[in-house]
């Protein structure tokens, strides 16, 4: 009989690449995901994995078994959704991925309460970019995942992975209380071609809309300094630094140093989803924390 946790293992290291980054994945040591592989090597006296270099990759035995394996793995999540939905069990562990600042304004708001009401449940939280929470979900490493898009920037959801929108959040342009712009009912990009931007780092989804917004002004923002981090982002507009594109989602009350101004044409709102797999659909646990995430007002 083949080791479903070790087929789990295997097809960690099929996601991953390597020992080492399926162990991190997993949360096994590097050791014992070897021991998976091997054990799975001996139940079916076929080699899974070869050496290629300094790393691994899967034999053609071992795309094999991941391909299959894949739907054992999925029938068997489904099997025990049922199963749970049947007793009308709320149990069991929930993976949650999220972005940074979902986890301060729609996780953070609802753990506890949660945890109160179902003491069998466990909630584990870990925050990443979307493109990353999609792939954790799509692969089975978490069960939920919170994601965002803004208008325009396509973020690709597999069939197999269930969308549920959750809301919009609305980010404004926040600058100094003294600068000229804190007075204005709301600006536009045209307004904004020689202001100097705090922004996220280069590649991501709130930078890829930072420069669509200006598409219609023939110019490019003027990135002055990078951040990651909304509240850095928030810090360094109150040193008189620039101004930044700061959600209101998980945003800190802004004080007497800071105002937020509206942007229009376009309006800079991204759609928030949360993400769950097919499969997982009926799981008692997914749908309460479903109804939690979806009971919190957005931006």
């Amino acid at each position: 009989m083949i080791d479903l946790d070790a087929l789990v293992g295997l097809r960690a290291v099929a996601t991953h690449g390597s020992v080492s980054a399926a162990a991190a994945a997993t949360g096994f040591t590097p050791s014992a995901v070897s021991q998976q592989v091997k054990r799975l090597e001996k139940q079916t006296g076929v080699p899974l994995l070869e050496r290629v270099g300094r790393g691994v990759m899967l034999t053609s035995h071992g795309e094999h078994l991941i391909r299959a394996g894949e739907q054992v793995l999925a029938d068997l999540e489904q099997l025990e959704a049922n199963l749970q939905q049947r007793a009308g069990v709320v149990s069991g562990r929930i993976r949650l991925a999220v972005f940074s600042t979902a986890m301060r304004g729609l996780v953070a708001p609802i753990a506890r309460a949660l945890r109160d009401a179902h003491p069998d449940l466990t909630l584990t939280l870990e925050e990443r970019e979307p493109w990353d929470v999609v792939d954790l979900v799509a692969s089975g490493q978490v069960e939920i995942g919170i994601v965002h898009r803004w208008g325009g920037v396509p973020l690709a959801v597999p069939d197999h992975v269930v969308a549920t929108h959750l809301g919009e959040d609305l980010a404004e342009l926040i600058v100094r209380h003294d600068d000229p712009l804190a007075g204005r009912g709301h600006v536009t990009p045209h307004d904004l071609v020689d202001v100097d931007w705090i922004a996220t780092p280069d590649g991501t989804i709130c930078r890829q809309w930072l420069h669509r917004m200006y598409d219609g002004t023939g110019c490019r923002p003027r990135i002055a300094h990078v951040s990651g981090e909304f509240d850095s982002h928030l810090a360094l507009v109150a040193a008189g630094l620039g101004v930044a594109l700061v959600p209101r989602m998980g945003r800190p009350p802004l004080g007497e140093e800071l105002a937020a101004v509206r942007i229009k044409d376009p309006e800079p709102v991204r759609l928030v989803d949360a993400l769950h797999r097919r499969t997982m659909a009926d799981s008692p646990a997914v749908q309460v924390v479903l109804a939690a995430l979806a009971g919190v007002e957005t931006g």
